[in-house]
């Protein structure tokens, strides 16, 4: 989406360029000021805060983009994420069908239907205008002031110019200089309000040209929050079966709930259906590896097979030649030489017969820990058929 801060550098560059001339025009508009300070203070607070009032709809825009692209992005982070104001709707409407949807898996399709879909579109356009409505109050106002400082100022100059006249007075005897110095201190009267009626008129639609600048600006960047909200909600909206037509009788709300519900059950179960095969699928692949492992475990008994019946054999064939080694000692016959091999052939039928034991213990252990995972495995798959 749009970041508004392309709208926030077209206000300040605005602002910069009025501040700009109000400060070359400064002795003037400080002379102007004081003609009614009173009023004209008032219309410069008013313009002060208004300004304020629209860079903040703007600069709240920046944590309702934040929020949704990053629930298009990457779900997860949203935690650690302020909730949203403007959005507060939609955001609880969508964490309640992500809470529905597939746990485990943060990118889960998410649909709404065409009402869900223009409620939300409503619900975010009221609020807009709700926050737009103040920056067109205060617009207004300074129009306002404006104008009672015009109207004010008027009813000032035309009672200081009704005073004039009144106290003027013309006769034969009257002396011409005194004359125009009454008619120049009364003159002061009608110019002060004069001076009232066009500062205040000044100060007023000067305000009201800056914040209109500012509330357009503000509208552009609402504007084209909503139309790419309203784009991406588009997306994600589930239209009906259009079996009644516009002009055909609408069918009961009852009705169309109804059906709206089935359909979330139908996704429901096709959630579950597909959760299931997910399992299935690892229950496969452990099945395989365990039959690959009973494969390797069968290698390896067979292997220990025909190696005892070669010791066996040996045993067999050493038989005869023990029974006439034995003889040979009981007649006395056997030296020192003799007497080291067998010690020796002792010790290796012992070493032989000890590698054959922990071979056959280690077997046993991985045949008893396949046999477990297998029952594991079958169990777990019977718990979710259940």
């Amino acid at each position: 989406m749009t970041r508004p801060t392309v709208y926030l550098i077209r206000m300040l560059l605005f602002l910069v360029a009025v501040a700009v001339v109000a400060g070359l025009l400064g002795p003037v508009l400080l002379h102007i000021f004081r003609n009614n300070v009173g009023l004209n203070s008032l219309i410069v607070f008013i313009l002060v805060v208004g300004i304020g009032w629209n860079l903040r709809q703007v600069l709240r825009l920046s944590p309702e983009v934040t929020w949704v692209e990053t629930y298009q992005t990457g779900r997860a982070r949203l935690a650690a994420l302020p909730l949203p104001r403007l959005l507060a709707p939609m955001a609880s409407m969508l964490s309640a069908r992500d809470a529905a949807g597939r746990p485990g898996q943060s990118h889960n399709r998410v649909t709404l239907s065409a009402s869900a879909t223009r409620s939300l579109l409503d619900s975010i356009a009221s609020r807009l205008d709700e926050s737009r409505e103040l920056s067109r109050y205060m617009t207004g106002l300074l129009i306002f002031l404006g104008l009672l400082g015009t109207f004010w100022g008027l009813l000032k100059t035309v009672g200081s110019v009704s005073d004039v006249i009144q106290g003027m007075s013309i006769g034969a005897s009257s002396d011409l200089n005194l004359m125009f110095e009454q008619l120049k201190s009364g003159l002061a009267g009608p110019l002060a309000g004069m001076g009232t009626a066009f500062s205040a008129s000044l100060f007023g639609l000067s305000g009201a040209l800056v914040l209109g600048f500012l509330d357009l600006t503000a509208g552009q960047a609402q504007n084209r929050f909503f139309n790419e909200l309203e784009e991406w909600l588009a997306g994600l909206t589930r239209l009906s079966s259009g079996l009644v037509s516009e002009g055909e009788a609408s069918i009961p709300v009852y009705v169309q709930a109804l059906l709206e519900q089935t359909a979330e059950n139908m996704e429901s179960l096709q959630n579950i259906l597909a959760r299931g095969e997910d399992s299935r699928a690892q229950a496969n692949q452990a099945i395989v590896a365990l039959v690959e492992r009973m494969g390797a475990f069968s290698d390896t008994m067979r292997t220990n097979q025909q190696l005892m019946l070669r010791i066996a054999e040996a045993q067999t064939a050493l038989g005869p030649a023990l029974q006439r080694i034995a003889e040979r000692r009981s007649e006395g016959g056997l030296d020192d030489v003799a007497r080291g091999h067998l010690r020796n052939i002792e010790i290796y039928l012992q070493r032989l017969l000890t590698e054959s034991e922990q071979g056959r213990a280690q077997s046993t252990a991985e045949l008893r820990n396949d046999l477990r995972l297998l029952t594991r495995t079958i169990a777990a798959l019977a718990e979710e058929q259940r």
